[in-house]
């Protein structure tokens, strides 16, 4: 009973470590077991931290379990992912040969004092780690320490860091293993991957994807925001971590293949009263701006027409009036209304001809008038 619990605290939907973003579906785990199925069990640790171990004694282990692991020194604690064939699939994925590469052993279950010793392990981190960023600024060091993971028996602890330049933390080192009485491990991680493990909501309002899913970092260059047409302002294009976001790379396989065969920007475009310089691209409507100072609005030209132009400039031919060969293209969101039904229109009984008529009848009027004095007059 106790051993259901714990697995039911640790599970990623409860807890606020990103331990479950690695998570891989077995599609194969619903076939019959065979006779020769591995002995490699995939275990995972605190947030991204994965290993594969042998299970030389031949447990019975299902996803979900907690297994006490060899560790140097002492043991650890993790939770069992993965179990079966798939194992080797993902060992071939990361680039881990499972026949050259020598495993480490699985003890057994988690015994409940294990798992009571763990949890005490990880209750400890936080408060370490906030005591070893005020250790790290006494000593007057450049770094950030940005998380700690204890291992499983309490004897080990994993300080992360990130630094711009080569720190010497051998004093550090000192320090820490005389304050905490355990064994110090300094690994130095990237801005994104600290992102990855502290969390956050990006500028989408969803969930960072370096914490929530991602599992490998890909470079990210200027070029990707370029390529997409894309304001190179780095307030905008930087992520929670201070680096270029890793969304800029999601469509950049589109817009490659859409401006493969668009002309090279750098070329001028030859015209009679001068040289256009190409100012701006949409690229999925294949048009383009050319202009003679790139702060003006520019012509508009199709590419099969900035093409043709840059061909005739090949052959020492000007274009007289670059201007007259711009495509006009008008967008308007207006709600265009037609007569779809034979109405007539509303405006059928309106007097167009009021103003006319009423200059006749003041005409007729004042004739009428006349001819009435003019009797009254012959009369008397």
């Amino acid at each position: 009973m106790e051993q259901e619990l714990t697995d039911k605290e640790y599970n990623c939907k409860d807890c606020d470590n990103r331990c479950g973003k690695l998570d891989v579906y077995d599609w194969i785990g619903d076939l019959p077991k065979t006779s020769n199925q591995t002995l490699i069990v995939e275990v995972q640790f605190k947030n991204t931290r994965k290993g594969y171990y042998k299970n030389s004694t031949q447990i019975v282990l299902e996803k979900g379990d907690i297994v006490a692991v060899e560790a140097s020194p002492g043991h650890d604690v993790g939770v069992v992912t993965l179990v079966g064939d798939l194992v080797l699939l993902q060992m071939l994925k990361n680039g881990i040969n499972p026949d050259t590469v020598e495993l480490k052993r699985i003890y057994r279950k988690a015994k409940p004092v294990d798992v009571a010793k763990w949890n005490e392990a990880r209750a400890l981190e936080r408060q370490t780690m906030l005591e070893s960023r005020t250790l790290a600024q006494k000593l007057g060091l450049n770094m950030k320490i940005g998380d700690v993971e204890y291992q499983g028996d309490c004897t080990k602890a994993i300080f992360y860091y990130i630094a711009d330049e080569r720190v010497d933390f051998r004093e550090l080192i000192k320090v820490l293993a005389d304050k905490f009485k355990v064994r110090i491990e300094m690994r130095q991680i990237g801005a994104r991957q600290e992102a990855g493990r502290i969390g956050g909501i990006g500028p989408c309002g969803r969930d960072l994807c370096c914490a929530s899913w991602m599992t490998n970092f890909v470079s990210v260059t200027t070029n990707a925001a370029r390529y997409q047409e894309i304001s190179l302002n780095p307030q905008k294009l930087a992520g929670q971590c201070g680096k270029l976001k890793c969304c800029l790379n999601y469509e950049l396989d589109v817009y490659m293949d859409a401006i493969s065969d668009f002309p090279n920007t750098s070329i001028p475009l030859v015209a009679e009263e001068g040289n256009y310089q190409h100012i701006k691209t949409d690229v999925f409507k294949r048009l383009m701006w050319y202009g003679m100072n790139r702060d003006t609005t520019g012509v508009m030209l199709t590419v099969d027409k900035v093409k043709e132009i840059i061909e005739l400039n090949k052959k020492g031919k000007k274009i007289g009036n670059l201007g007259g060969e711009s495509v006009v293209i008008r967008e308007t969101n207006e709600i265009v209304y037609q007569n779809i039904v034979g109405q007539e229109s509303i405006t059928r009984f309106d007097d167009k001809n009021k103003r006319k008529r009423t200059r006749g009848g003041k005409k007729h009027r004042a004739k009428q008038n006349r001819q009435n004095n003019e009797s009254s007059n012959d009369k008397q």
